[in-house]
């Protein structure tokens, strides 16, 4: 998928203000772990994550997604009123329905002619509602279109907790549940808009993807937490992401030494680690916050994107890699110039 006139006019994040330790959750699962015999600072050992944080209770996505986009819309200086669509890409919800776009609408009070639904894909939404978002503008549906997520790991993390600590469990099930310990919560904004309406904007170049989804199973995500087949998660996840990558070199003539920097979806260590060894990335162009922050699902592509020029580390004209793979599986990469 190409894009002809396409850009990024306005982006914030906003960070939960709990933080929460590995060591922290370690001493609530303390008697399950040393019934397993598991050693201390597991979680931190495994997936080099110290933190995570959680939302004040009672905090749902649509609220955090709706205080993101005003900061984006704010960013890109334009009124809401502009605003032809909304695409909410939570794997969060508030409920089953009414969606969490349908719900910021609400809170943001936009045109009653702006369309506003949810896109779900697991930690890739967000770059799939960019290419939707894209295609909208290119076609001349549209001239912005905004785009929201909001995650929260509090319930998901305190029940699994609850879970675990059960006479029964056995080492099995503390393993498959082990991945929600890692999740995180956040919320990020986009807004997207013509080329030639945002001169100062960040053109979005193109996006290539790719399914291997008869590995549908490996990770099962509900409200109450997440199950995963860890290792054959990795390894199936990192060879979809090296054809993925290869089709990316063909089709958006990408050459790592040509890409300033790899903003990918961060899990763990272990899963940035062997990224970069597959697909010969060089870890230097990867803004790392997975420690601090953890898994943040969908979120964490823009939260990072955010989180780096922030940092001030993205100059104009730098080649950007958005770079996702999520449960099913589903691998996109897309190509933004700063």
């Amino acid at each position: 998928m190409l894009f002809k006139n396409v850009s990024i006019a306005g982006l914030a994040h906003i960070d939960a203000p709990h933080v929460i330790t590995s060591s922290y959750l370690e001493d609530q699962l303390k008697p399950v772990m040393e019934k397993l015999k598991l050693k201390p600072n597991l979680i931190q050992a495994l997936t080099g994550i110290k933190e995570r944080r959680f939302w004040d209770e009672g905090v749902e996505p649509s609220d955090v997604a709706s205080m993101a986009a005003v900061k984006a819309l704010e960013n890109a200086n334009i009124d809401k009123s502009k605003i032809g669509i909304l695409i909410s890409t939570s794997v969060c919800k508030d409920y089953i329905e009414p969606s969490v776009a349908c719900i910021v609408h609400g809170n943001l009070k936009l045109d009653p002619t702006c369309i506003n639904f949810d896109l779900g894909n697991a930690c890739i939404a967000f770059i799939n509602a960019m290419e939707v978002v894209g295609g909208m503008i290119d076609s001349g549906q549209i001239d912005y279109g905004l785009i929201v997520d909001g995650e929260g790991s509090r319930y998901a993390v305190e029940t699994t907790i609850k879970k675990l600590l059960a006479d029964d469990v056995t080492e099995e099930v503390f393993r498959e549940n082990f991945a929600t310990l890692t999740l995180g919560s956040g919320a990020a904004a986009m807004v997207l808009t013509r080329s030639d309406l945002a001169p100062d904007g960040h053109k979005i170049v193109g996006s290539v993807s790719l399914a291997a989804s008869e590995h549908n199973k490996l990770c099962l995500g509900q409200k109450d937490g997440m199950k995963t087949n860890a290792s054959k998660l990795l390894v199936s996840g990192i060879e979809l992401a090296a054809r993925t990558y290869q089709k990316a070199k063909d089709e958006l003539d990408w050459n790592e030494k040509q890409i300033d920097h790899l903003v990918v979806h961060q899990v763990s260590a272990s899963h940035t680690s062997k990224l970069c060894e597959s697909l010969n990335l060089d870890k230097d162009k990867i803004f790392i916050n997975f420690p601090n922050f953890g898994n943040i699902g969908p979120a964490a592509v823009p939260i990072t994107l955010s989180k780096s020029n922030e940092a001030e580390k993205l100059q104009k004209g730098d080649r950007i890699a958005l770079m996702g793979i999520g449960s099913g599986l589903n691998c996109s990469m897309m190509e933004v110039i700063w």
